[in-house]
């Protein structure tokens, strides 16, 4: 897959396809009626794991869903409400929703984007606890030159008004940490401190952040210390090789068998979705290698 490729353009095909896809499901065509057999592999399973669904977007859902779930996988990241029928027939988890926002830069850090945010996450939060998930992402969006303060402000306007419903229906708003270095250039919650600090003012169980280790590692390192310090505020988590953003090899500077057991030791009973861009021909095989580096 060409280095371009980045998940914002990864995400805005996705949109079109479910679409597609949707469609062709309430129209009976395209997906078998024949329930999956083919039985998971045996991992140690003490980390659950996901895969990001925009780093295949090239394969069909059914396919993705098989392979991953022949390999142990449990679940697929960053899906909606159209794709949430594929994951149930393969007895798959839905660990990070999302369709609500409205891209990784106009998010609650800005008052102008409130209304359609809050109307979107209104109108999605029962959506998600209907389906038997829990957790729902979401964006600060980029700075365009907002102090910390004024964004820690803007995101607790928009986001507390949000959580009353959420907490009614047992869903957790999930804020991503991105680097802002490389990837994202003016994104505001670039810090694990800084979704921390917001996640205390906001003060509620069903505000929580995914930690993406490729993100922090580049924007902050420390990975280790820094996700057992603040684990408590710390709901899923994303993999990817730095640098590069791609297979979990040893072309990469990262320790994941030593994270993922750091992981492990602060009680985390989530998931560990791999989001890494594969490079190699055989992409499921690149996926079978991450999720057995990961399997501690």
């Amino acid at each position: 897959m060409a280095t371009t490729w980045n998940r914002r353009a990864a995400l805005k095909g996705l949109l079109t396809s479910t679409a597609v896809v949707g469609t062709l499901v309430l129209a009976g065509a395209s997906v078998p009626d024949e329930t999956p057999t083919a039985m998971p592999a045996v991992l140690k399973g003490n980390i659950r794991q996901s895969v990001c669904r925009w780093c295949f977007a090239d394969l069909p859902l059914d396919q993705l869903c098989a392979a991953a779930r022949e390999m142990g996988i449990k679940g697929i990241d960053l899906v909606g409400p159209q794709e949430w029928p594929t994951l149930k027939k393969y007895g798959l988890d839905s660990p990070m929703c999302n369709g609500a926002e409205i891209n990784l830069v106009d998010g609650f850090n800005d008052p102008q984007f409130h209304p359609r945010l809050q109307q979107q996450y209104a109108a999605m939060i029962p959506q998600v606890a209907k389906a038997g998930y829990r957790n729902l992402i979401c964006f600060s969006g980029n700075r365009r030159g907002k102090t910390d303060e004024q964004g820690w402000a803007n995101c607790v306007a928009g986001l507390k008004p949000l959580l009353k419903l959420a907490e009614q229906h047992n869903v957790v708003l999930v804020m991503e940490l991105l680097n802002s270095k490389i990837d994202h250039k003016d994104y505001q919650c670039d810090r694990t401190v800084w979704g921390v600090e917001l996640a205390k003012r906001l003060g509620s169980e069903h505000f929580k952040l995914l930690y993406d280790i490729y993100h922090m590692q580049i924007d902050e390192g420390d990975v280790i210390r820094t996700l057992t310090e603040h684990h408590r505020y710390i709901a899923h988590y994303h993999t990817a090789g730095v640098p590069g953003r791609h297979e979990l090899n040893d072309a990469q500077e990262l320790n994941y068998p030593a994270i993922m057991r750091a992981i492990l030791a602060t009680g985390f009973q989530g998931y560990v979705a791999q989001e890494f861009i594969p490079t190699q021909p055989d992409k499921l095989a690149s996926l079978r290698q991450a999720v057995q580096l990961c399997d501690v």
